[in-house]
């Protein structure tokens, strides 16, 4: 069974109150000496109660002195280096507690920018209507996997650039980029094929069937003035 919470509040029952107290107080002194043997430190603990005329030591009122001569020897500086009190100790709380929530609260906006971005990108939201905080947080996560993925790729050609690789590797050539042709228009295309057929000289192929020559000349049966070529083409 479960040990149930117990409010950490003043216990206003004197009965309750004293009860809690004698029973805290055997396992605060239990805890004191646990930590004791188990770390092999000095400590010693001093309880002083409205229910009893003398205070509560422990080990022993010698080691209790013992302990405090050897604090006592310690500067002032180290002494009260790692002390608090209660309202410094809240204090280091709030301080830890806030920079968990500011952190987690940083995490969330990154997933869900990140699915906002994903869902713009299969169609399902419009980054359009976001507010410019929006846009700067998707800009910055977009930056920010941009440097990641360079990252990789920097690391991997470093990987692969080790002495077999650069011994084998061959450089790779210069890629030279053609000159950008005029686009010409059909009947462009048509008139300078045609200038280039009337500058050439005329000839004639031989075709033989069966030991019989038949001559014909090469442009004769071609006017290209009458499209007569272009007869079956697609264009106009």
């Amino acid at each position: 069974m479960t040990r149930k919470k117990v409010r950490l509040t003043y216990i206003t029952n004197d009965s309750v109150r004293k009860a809690t107290f004698k029973k805290r107080k055997k396992g605060l002194m239990k805890k004191v000496s646990e930590l004791s043997t188990l770390c092999g430190i000095d400590a010693c603990a001093i309880l002083y109660s409205p229910y009893e005329s003398q205070p509560e030591v422990w080990p022993s009122p010698a080691g209790v002195q013992r302990v405090l001569s050897k604090f006592r020897k310690v500067p002032e500086i180290e002494q009260s280096k790692k002390m608090v009190n209660q309202e410094g100790f809240l204090s280091q709380r709030i301080t830890k507690v806030s920079e968990q929530l500011k952190k987690q609260c940083k995490e969330n906006r990154e997933i869900e920018m990140t699915q906002l971005i994903f869902q713009s990108l299969i169609g399902k939201a419009s980054i359009h209507g976001l507010n410019m905080m929006d846009l700067n947080d998707i800009g910055w996560l977009i930056d920010q996997n941009l440097k990641e993925i360079d990252k990789r790729v920097d690391l991997l050609n470093k990987t692969s650039d080790g002495p077999q690789a650069s011994s084998s590797s061959v450089a790779p050539m210069p890629s030279v980029m053609p000159e950008a042709t005029p686009r010409m228009n059909v009947g462009d295309n048509v008139q300078m094929e045609a200038n280039t057929m009337d500058s050439m000289p005329r000839q004639q192929w031989t075709m033989g069937f069966g030991g019989d020559e038949m001559m014909f000349p090469f442009w004769d049966n071609t006017n290209v003035n009458n499209n007569s070529i272009w007869s079956n083409t697609f264009f106009p």
